[in-house]
């Protein structure tokens, strides 16, 4: 009996540990308030979404990328991220971040950094591409390349880009879903709405 006891403990100390350990990673990966608005990021013809992370720095990004999409050239840095200058500076609000592989961050104001590994420095957090296993992020993102072309653009599915009148019909129906006869009279259906003739 003692040593089922035991082991019993044993497996419930490891499982709270283990849950703790999940807890820990899935708060830290969403930490942060996040936007609507999404972000593209398209490498040879393929394109991620990315959550935005709501901050001034990713305001601004926005508002640069609704005049049109940027278009960087990356670098590998070391084996943990592709990096490189977008040629303009967003504001900062830096803090010590522990990246992990799918995070896109903003070094010294210039710099974005899509990490497909891990490192801990002091960044601005932009936000994190949505549903890429770590493998698929090391080749989506040409892992050890360099001269990597990257665009970044705005999620058109976030966005209205086109708002036309609904079609009204002159056809009136019957409660049976049946076209009404010329001057029927009762309760009829006429543009989606219930009337009596």
């Amino acid at each position: 009996m003692k040593k089922t006891t035991f082991i019993h403990r044993i497996l419930t100390i490891a499982l709270a540990m283990l849950v703790m350990s999940c807890s820990c990673d899935e708060t830290q990966a969403q930490n942060y308030a996040t936007m609507t608005q999404k972000m593209n990021i398209t490498i040879d013809g393929r394109t991620a979404s990315v959550t935005l992370a709501d901050n001034s720095a990713t305001r601004e990004l926005v508002a640069k990328l609704q005049s049109a999409p940027v278009t960087v050239t990356l670098d590998t840095n070391e084996d943990f991220e592709i990096w490189g200058d977008l040629g303009f500076s967003l504001p900062t609000s830096n803090e010590q971040i522990n990246a992990q592989p799918g995070d896109v961050i903003l070094y010294s104001g210039r710099n974005i950094c899509i990490f497909y590994g891990t490192n801990s420095w002091t960044y601005t957090r932009l936000g994190r591409i949505d549903n890429l296993t770590g493998d698929e992020l090391r080749t989506f993102l040409k892992a050890g390349e360099s001269n990597i072309s990257v665009t970044l653009s705005l999620s058109s599915s976030t966005a209205i880009s086109n708002v036309s009148a609904e079609r009204r019909s002159s056809n009136v129906y019957t409660l049976q879903g049946t076209l009404a006869q010329a001057g029927r009279k009762g309760i009829v259906i006429h543009n989606g709405r219930k009337t009596i003739r």
